[in-house]
């Protein structure tokens, strides 16, 4: 299928697209919403920054260089942020057991948006990561009413687009929430962890939000935390910004679960996380008050704790008041294990795993001769061997959104503004061909200006998808395009024509995997059917 490339035209600007380039800016699209992250709404974020300023997430820019072998989305700045990725990419570089899972919940037909999710998976399950790939049909009946049937349908062509974009389902865990009876057990125990108010407080739930909705959120806390089932191990869940909520309070949960909580102590009394830091900064600073530096005083580092200028008084004086408490206790740095849901069996058995010297108290063990790192090591340990589960915090990482072909938010409920996975060729060759574009109003403009790439849906296909791994290619497209040398019209042709044969492709190899899913161990057609009344 050939197009002859109309070179010397251009075509209108868009106002609605966001700022996108080989490396990617922080800025968001003009007159898109302002972040708020619900995981059931708008999934348009305006303005990248705020969520490292305002939620935590890193810059994935920081720990890049840590990633054996990075996949574009990540190089081009596509995957922009990232919540603990560290131990995922340590345990890559060293060959330790790891893991890597998303899902999806099947509403629609699966676009161009959800192939990079599928990448992300894909290139994990490369990277030598055990993969997880979910469909989440309890939430899409719960959360949007779907009816059995239309999941079903959706549900199969989720899987061939996995399958066929390079899934590897031998080496790799395929499942659908709704019959994997282990993560509706897991669901349940994490369950008894959590309460309404915090449902209240992270989704906005009220007195008419049903209760198998709920359900849906500790199920998804279940998948997140399942590929650790077996034993504890770094995970990794690519996301949008939008599911970040989900993942807070599935590491929240994660910690919950555990037999004991590792942390930094100076003396018998406990101290909250500001407190503690307030009291480290006392016990450096020894030399200036205590008789023995050796052997400060909690009272001494008390009456100098109270001196102290910070910004965070109610810490200051809450430590300045256990210290005092604490007189002539020694202040000595230790590391503490706090039982938190310990039976007695595996309180006992980690007091006796404990090397060098140590203190018990009742719900408490000190240790003075380990550091935190063997310290949390050994918990986990004890806890896995007496039936516990060992959560390590799941990590993720986080991808921008893509633009609608129309501008604005790319939606399954806006044909034009998306491709699907599915559509023809000729059709998704049309749709690039009528796209909004970042040009100048002219092509005189655009050859003196240059365009505006860094506004440009066009531009988007080509760093997100249509240049794969090749770096050059989207710069050269970025810079040409900038530096007026490339007019709309040719570029969309070119982007038109690439689009096509990648759907060409993508459905031939679909094809070839529908004659196969006959041999895949997974449940295409629910038996819920009759109960849902469908």
């Amino acid at each position: 299928m050939t197009h002859e490339p109309d070179t010397d035209t251009n075509e209108p600007t868009g106002d609605d697209a966001p700022a996108v380039e080989q490396a990617l800016p922080d800025g968001g699209a003009a007159g898109a919403d302002d972040v708020a992250l619900d995981p059931w709404g708008s999934s348009t974020v305006s303005d990248y920054r705020k969520l490292f300023e305002e939620f935590g997430i890193e810059q994935f820019d920081e720990v890049l260089d840590e990633v054996p072998d990075p996949h574009y989305l990540m190089r081009r700045g596509v995957i922009f942020g990232h919540r603990d990725y560290r131990p995922v990419a340590r345990a890559m570089r060293n060959d330790d057991p790891w893991a890597a899972l998303s899902g999806f919940m099947p509403t629609g037909d699966p676009h161009i948006g959800h192939k990079m999710v599928f990448d992300e998976i894909i290139w994990h399950q490369q990277q030598g990561g055990d993969a997880y790939a979910l469909i989440a049909d309890l939430e899409a009946h719960s959360a949007r009413g779907l009816s059995w049937d239309e999941i079903d349908e959706h549900t199969r062509n989720y899987i061939l687009s996995l399958l066929a974009l390079g899934f590897d389902p031998e080496e790799g865990d395929l499942y659908r929430q709704s019959t994997n009876r282990k993560v509706q057990d897991l669901a349940f125990e994490l369950g008894i962890e959590a309460n309404f108010s915090e449902f209240q407080a992270i989704y906005g739930f009220d007195g008419e939000t049903d209760v198998s909705h709920m359900e849906s959120v500790v199920t998804q806390m279940a998948d997140i935390l399942y590929p650790q089932l077996d034993e504890p191990k770094p995970t990794v869940i690519p996301v949008g910004p939008d599911q970040d909520p989900h993942m807070r309070f599935a590491r929240d949960l994660s910690t919950r679960m555990r037999y004991f909580k590792v942390t930094d102590a100076f003396a018998s009394f406990e101290l909250t996380d500001t407190e503690r830091e307030l009291v480290a900064i006392a016990y450096d600073h020894r030399e200036e008050y205590a008789e023995d530096p050796d052997q400060p005083r909690c009272g001494e580092a008390g009456e100098w704790l109270a001196d102290y200028e910070t910004s965070a008084t109610e810490a200051r004086n809450g430590a300045v008041e256990k210290l005092d408490n604490a007189g002539k206790e020694p202040l000595r740095p230790r590391t503490r294990f706090l039982d938190r849901n310990a039976t007695d069996e595996a309180f006992d058995a980690l007091v006796e795993e404990i090397d060098g010297e140590k203190r018990r108290y009742e719900a408490h063990v000190d240790a003075f001769d380990l550091d935190h790192a063997e310290a949390e090591e050994l918990a986990r340990q004890v806890e896995v061997d007496h039936g516990g589960y060992g959560f390590v915090p799941p990590s993720s990482i986080y991808h921008r959104f893509m633009t609608g072909l129309t501008g604005g938010k790319m939606s399954s409920s806006i044909p034009a503004s998306h491709i699907s996975l599915l559509d023809d060729p000729e059709e998704g060759y049309d749709k690039v061909t009528a796209a909004t574009t970042g040009g100048r109003e002219t092509a005189e403009e655009q050859r003196e200006k240059g365009g505006k790439a860094d506004e440009c849906p066009v531009y988007e296909l080509y760093a997100y998808l249509l240049s794969g791994d090749d770096d050059e290619f989207a710069k050269e497209v970025y810079e040409e395009c900038v530096g007026g040398e490339r007019l709309c019209g040719g570029c969309k042709e070119q982007a038109a024509e690439l689009m096509a044969e990648f759907l060409e492709d993508h459905q031939e190899k679909r094809e070839e995997w529908e004659a196969k899913l006959d041999e895949l161990d997974f449940e295409f057609d629910s038996d819920r059917k009759r109960a849902s009344g469908d």
